[in-house]
C-alpha cells in the first residue's frame, strides 16, 4: 500500500506541476486563460506592487529553501527520500497557482509594438517555453519531477541519482532550462508595469538561484563541473567570458575548493 500511494502521491503531484505550467505560460502571455498577467481586478499600484512582491518572495524562499542539499537531508528524515522531489514539485506548483490566483495586474503600457516586431517577440516567447521544456527532458523529466523516484520504489528498487552529464544545449549554455524563462518572460509585444516587475524580479531570481545551484553541482561533481563552467557560458548562447571574468570564475572555484 505504501508503494501504490507513493506512485499515486507521486502523479498528483506530477499533475499539479503540468496544470500550473500550463496556465503560467497562458498567464503570462495574457492570453486565453480567464486571469492573466495583466487582467483582473486593479488595485492602487503601491498595495499591487507589494502583495505581487510578497507573492513572488514566498515562491522564491520555497523554491530555493527546499533545492538546497542541507534542507534536503534534514527534510528526508521527516518525508521518505523517494516522497522528497515529488513533494518539492507540489508545493512549488501550490505556491505558483497562489501567484497566479492572488497576482495584480498593473496594466500600464511601458511598450507595445505592432507588425514583424510584435510577430517576432510572440515567436520567441513560444520559443522560450520550448527550449525550457527541452531541457527538461535532455537531463530526465520524470527524474526532474518525481516521477521517476516514485516509479523505482513501486518496483522495489533504490533510485540513483543521475550522474552529471551535458546532452545537446547543455553544450551551448550551462542552464538552457532558466535560459528558456528568461526568453518567454521578456518576449511581450505589449509590455505593461506589472509584467515588467515581474519580468525583473524573476530574472533576478533566477540569477540568485544559478549562483546557489552552480555552488551545490560544484559540491556534488567537484572538478567536472568547474571545468565545464569555465568552458560553456552560463546563459548567453557562445558568450566567451573576458580575462577578468575568467580570473574571477578561478577565485569562485578556489573558495568552492575550500
Amino acid at each position: 500500500m505504501s508503494r501504490l500511494f507513493a506512485v499515486i502521491y507521486g502523479v498528483l503531484a506530477y499533475a499539479a506541476f503540468l496544470a500550473s505550467f500550463t496556465y503560467a505560460a497562458f498567464f503570462i502571455g495574457d492570453m486565453v486563460v480567464p486571469k492573466t498577467i495583466d487582467s483582473g481586478a486593479e488595485s492602487p499600484m503601491l498595495p499591487a506592487v507589494a502583495i505581487n512582491a510578497l507573492l513572488l518572495a514566498a515562491f522564491a524562499i520555497q523554491h530555493s529553501v527546499m533545492a538546497r542539499q542541507g534542507f534536503k537531508r534534514a527534510w528526508t528524515q521527516v518525508v521518505p527520500r523517494h516522497l522528497e522531489r515529488p513533494t518539492y514539485v507540489l508545493a512549488a506548483s501550490l505556491l505558483l497557482m497562489l501567484v497566479l490566483w492572488q497576482w495584480r495586474p498593473i496594466p500600464q503600457t511601458v511598450w507595445e509594438l505592432h507588425g514583424v516586431a510584435a510577430t517576432v517577440l510572440s515567436v520567441t516567447f513560444w520559443l522560450g517555453w520550448a527550449v525550457l521544456l527541452t531541457s527538461t527532458f535532455l537531463i530526465n523529466h520524470f527524474e526532474l519531477f518525481g516521477l521517476k523516484q516514485v516509479w523505482t520504489y513501486l518496483r522495489g528498487k533504490e533510485h540513483k541519482e543521475a550522474k552529471f552529464r551535458t546532452p545537446s544545449l547543455y553544450k551551448v549554455v550551462r542552464h538552457p532550462l532558466y535560459l528558456g524563462f528568461v526568453i518567454a518572460f521578456w518576449s511581450a509585444p505589449r509590455m505593461s508595469v506589472g509584467h515588467l516587475i515581474f519580468a525583473i524580479a524573476t530574472t533576478g531570481y533566477i540569477l540568485l538561484g544559478i549562483y546557489f545551484e552552480e555552488r551545490d553541482l560544484v559540491k556534488a561533481h567537484g572538478q567536472a563541473y568547474r571545468s565545464y563552467r569555465e568552458r560553456v557560458p552560463m546563459l548567453v548562447p557562445f558568450f566567451k567570458a573576458s580575462k577578468e571574468q575568467s580570473e574571477l570564475a578561478a577565485a569562485a572555484a578556489r573558495i568552492d575548493q575550500r
